[in-house]
């Protein structure tokens, strides 16, 4: 696809544009959208880094949808894959001793990629009905020990895991827990390990204040009465969020000397996303739950897997796990991803999400100059730009950052997604050192217009 800004538009494009914008007013719900916002943007076509809507505009898509399109779009080979596997068995399901071999195959294929000692896997088709396993998963196997009192699921706040009732409860953002409750119960939300609010932890340093809350904790509520901790390894909608080196060494230490299950929430880090197929080996930990998707497939289908650790099988199916979907185990889905890990496997993108992102990072650590960034983060093809009214105090734009991302779509075509602290950037991993450049040109033409509360000065 060309990197143009639009193609011609003719009428019946244009009348094709009125009509499904009309229609999807009537007819769809949209995620995080108020009833009054009129305006829509209808994609069609996507190539690379690139899509383009029903205008005729293209944009740069650094936010790889949704921190899952690792391949890129428009991959034929994916397409292929798909149509040849649904000529042969399009579906079948994995309950009981039902398989499938292409569901064989990637687990196969999935035991070999993880960290040694996640050898066993579970099909979901996303990644909130994997953290669901998972939670379930770690409550199951304690039950199954003998020690049903182990119920507590420790997380973090600003943790994001899914919008089911389980991975929704230990979501550490206000929004999915207000007018939803009761959540589920025996949840709590220890303090995010974020380095760049150093200004809580004081001379303590964050690894030693989240330690030191963490013993706190198990100590209030008891050890024999936690079931797990779960975490994203970086935080992803928290805002990037890299924790320092040792935290979760010596947060596995801890929980292990308790008998606490770890669960590593690597949906979007997973599958090359930080420069490793798991951000679990950039920080040299393995954990005894695994939850992946997005990337496993880039999205061409839905799907997920949960990797988990013998001795969890071992307790949790001796008698049948008793948990399965009608998805799990989806051939197409799993012939997709076999292909997909090829493709990132064969184009070295795992080494170019190291090389881009460290690129990507030098060519934006300038924007900490202007009044309203105050830091950039990096881990592979994962940044975050964090956006500050205050430098001295930290304090988030009153607006958070949609007015900014809305000015980076609208006169950058750049689409990237804003939390409320922070710009987060995901690219496809096959970003390109020229689309990187035209990212931070974009950044910078955008950031430097941006008021202490949050407007955007006219170019």
């Amino acid at each position: 696809m060309s990197a143009s800004p639009t193609v011609p538009v003719t009428a019946s494009a244009t009348s094709r544009t009125a009509h499904w914008i009309q229609a999807d007013r009537d007819r769809l719900i949209h995620p995080n959208l108020p009833a009054d916002r009129q305006d829509r943007i209808v994609m069609v076509e996507g190539n690379g880094c690139r899509v383009r809507d029903s205008t005729g505009r293209s944009y740069l898509d650094a936010a790889a949808v949704l921190g899952m399109m690792q391949v890129g779009h428009g991959r034929s080979e994916l397409a292929e894959v798909a149509a040849a596997q649904m000529n042969a068995l399009e579906c079948f399901h994995t309950w009981e001793l039902m398989s499938n071999d292409k569901a064989v195959e990637l687990a196969v294929r999935l035991a070999e990629l993880a960290p040694a000692g996640l050898e066993r896997v579970f099909f979901t088709s996303g990644g909130a009905e994997g953290n669901e396993v998972a939670l379930r998963m770690a409550r199951y196997f304690h039950h199954r020990a003998g020690r049903p009192e182990r119920t507590w699921v420790l997380s973090r706040k600003s943790a994001y895991h899914g919008i089911g009732y389980g991975s929704g409860s230990v979501s550490g953002l206000p929004v999915y827990h207000e007018g939803f409750g009761p959540t589920m119960p025996d949840v709590h939300h220890l303090t995010a390990p974020d380095p760049y609010q150093l200004q809580q932890y004081g001379e303590e340093g964050v690894t030693d204040f989240c330690l030191r809350e963490l013993r706190e904790t198990i100590e209030r509520i008891g050890p024999g009465r936690i079931a797990a901790m779960i975490g994203e390894p970086v935080m992803s909608v928290g805002g990037a969020v890299v924790p320092p080196a040792d935290y979760w060494p010596r947060v596995a230490e801890l929980l292990r000397q308790h008998g606490i299950l770890l669960i590593f929430d690597e949906v979007v880090t997973g599958y090359g996303r930080t420069g490793h197929w798991f951000a679990a080996e950039h920080f040299g930990v393995t954990p005894d739950i695994m939850v992946t998707a997005k990337g496993l497939t880039s999205g061409y289908v839905p799907h997920g897997a949960v990797l988990v650790s013998d001795e969890v099988t071992e307790m949790i199916t001796r008698n049948g796990f008793p948990i399965g979907f009608t998805y799990t185990g989806h051939p197409t889905a799993c012939a997709v991803a076999l292909a997909n890990i090829d493709l990132i496997d064969h184009e070295n993108m795992l080494e170019n999400a190291t090389k881009t992102g460290a690129y990507l990072a030098q060519r934006l650590a300038g924007l900490q100059d202007l009044p309203v960034v105050g830091e950039v983060r990096q881990l592979g093809l994962m940044l975050g730009i964090e956006l500050v009214a205050d430098k001295q105090t930290r304090t988030p734009l009153p607006t958070g950052t949609a007015p900014v991302a809305t000015a980076l779509r609208e006169e950058a075509g750049i689409i990237l997604r804003g939390n409320p602290r922070a710009l987060l950037i995901n690219p496809p991993l096959v970003l390109s050192r020229d689309e990187a450049d035209e990212l931070a040109e974009g950044l910078y033409a955008v950031l430097q217009r941006v008021n202490a509360d949050g407007s955007v000065r006219a170019a």
